[in-house]
């Protein structure tokens, strides 16, 4: 696996440790504690941001909004309590069958 790929590893194990840290030093914890609705709103928030760098051709923006959406979306994984392998194993499922080919 690249060291790329393992940045996303390394991020969810942040997360769960952040998790358990104090609100109002951790903005993961701080996230976490105000409900699945805040997690859920911020996946919105940056989705939407993402699709308005592409919009606008803004490679830069788009390369900077997609890290936060990632983020985001592992964090409501975590809220959740979904592991990042629960994901892998659903992609591996549909793998030759929505258009991923080995």
């Amino acid at each position: 696996m690249s060291s790329k790929i393992n940045v996303l590893v390394r991020l969810f194990d942040i997360i769960e440790t952040r998790s358990k840290e104090n609100s109002l030093t951790s903005y993961t914890a701080q996230l976490l504690s105000e409900g699945k609705e805040k997690c859920i709103a911020k996946v919105k928030e940056e989705a939407l941001e993402t699709v308005e760098a592409a919009e606008q051709d803004d490679i830069s923006q788009i390369i900077y909004e997609s890290a936060d959406l990632i983020y985001h979306l592992l964090v409501m994984w975590k809220k959740f309590d979904l592991s990042p392998d629960e994901i892998y194993s659903e992609l591996e499922k549909r793998e030759g069958k929505t258009g991923i080919r080995k």
